[in-house]
């Protein structure tokens, strides 16, 4: 049985139209002095694109339209996040940071005491689960381990992972450095489940020959293809089909487990469209959703290790909160993200297959 994940690890990516922009403007001031804060890390969630605030505390910040996560980031204070969309009547959102050392002691007194070799007893354990076992994983690397704390409750028999400054993450297979702010992470052993969420800042490496360039340009395209924001586009598209993607739903028949095609997918999802707004509202009939992409297979190393998922495919599966409808926009960021669990393939990808939204498919 696999272990679900949360969807803020799940990274998806979109074809930028280069011309439809919107701008994002603020300013960022610290909480306790009520002063504006220079130099604090303005960006979108699972991008590229981000800047720094000036000394004035403002920021001003182009974005491909859609919807994002807008965060903010300063060592030393709690990350800061906003959903923002072209859609909005106002692009200004300003943020308030908050000190981050009072929280961290807190949490840690709750957790139980600090690992003092925490990195050498858990590190391997960590990068599993945060970076993962696909066939990119061999080529990501933490460049700051000495940031992370662990911290062991034995009553809960979980563990926690905190960093009061953002882990750089690089990936030589995809060709990126990702700055992640963890918020935090938790594995819980008594039912085999890391949870962690924070926000992810791209930045493409510079190649060092034209075939690493090209190889880095192949590998993207490969993890995009079969992805969750491949389908989020399709399904936003309608054109699921066309793209390689199935959609089944998984319901109990005399206390049996089994999947139900569907005549027509997009009535079953309750799929609805706003033209004005360039969104989408999906409401499925059922809670868990099966998706099948037929166009490639699953890794070996995925098989090896779960025997019993399909070979022919690669099977995931979304189990939605009940009662929610998820929003689409049309660079295929949705919300609200907590309302869906992912689990199966598109769980065990994890970050060393993410790619930032303004990654493009087209051309390669």
């Amino acid at each position: 049985m696999f272990k679900p994940i949360s969807l803020s690890l799940i990274c998806v990516s979109f074809a930028i139209i280069s011309h439809a922009q919107f701008t994002v403007t603020g300013i960022v001031t610290d909480g306790t002095t009520q002063k504006p804060m220079q130099g604090a890390s303005v960006f979108a969630d699972n991008t590229t694109l981000g800047t720094t605030t000036d000394s004035d505390g403002r920021y001003q910040l182009w974005l491909p339209k859609g919807g994002y996560d807008l965060s903010v980031t300063f060592t030393g204070y709690t990350s800061e996040s906003k959903r923002v969309s072209s859609n909005d009547n106002a692009h200004e959102y300003d943020f308030t940071m908050r000190p981050k050392e009072k929280e961290m002691e807190e949490v840690a007194v709750v957790s139980s005491s600090e690992v003092k070799d925490g990195w050498q007893k858990y590190g391997g354990f960590f990068m599993q689960e945060f970076i993962g076992n696909t066939p990119n994983a061999a080529a990501c690397k933490i460049l700051n381990p000495e940031i992370l704390k662990f911290y062991f409750s034995k009553k809960r028999n979980r563990l926690k992972v905190l960093a009061n400054e953002p882990i750089l993450v690089e990936n030589k297979a995809l060709g990126y450095q990702i700055k992640y702010a963890l918020d935090s992470f938790t594995h819980e052993y008594n039912t085999e489940v890391s949870l962690y969420t924070g926000n992810p800042l791209f930045k493409e490496l510079i190649a060092e020959s034209d075939s690493q360039y090209h190889q880095w340009q192949e590998a993207r395209l490969h993890a995009y293809q079969g992805s969750m924001l491949h389908f989020m586009r399709s399904l936003f598209n309608q054109s699921l089909a066309q793209e390689g993607f199935e959609i089944q739903f998984l319901v109990k028949v005399n206390g049996t487990d089994s999947a139900l095609k569907l005549k027509n997918v997009y009535a079953a999802m309750h799929y609805e469209k706003d033209d004005s707004t360039q969104t989408v509202e999906v409401y499925p009939n059922q809670n868990n959703v099966g998706i099948i992409y037929i166009k490639e297979k699953p890794s070996k190393l995925y098989l090896n290790t779960h025997p019993d998922e399909p070979g022919e495919f690669q099977f995931s599966m979304l189990t939605f909160k009940p009662d929610e409808l998820i929003v689409i926009e049309q660079n295929g960021y949705y919300y609200d993200q907590n309302d869906i669990t992912v689990s199966q393939y598109w769980a065990w990808s994890r970050l060393a297959e993410s790619l930032p939204y303004d990654f493009s498919p087209q051309g390669y």
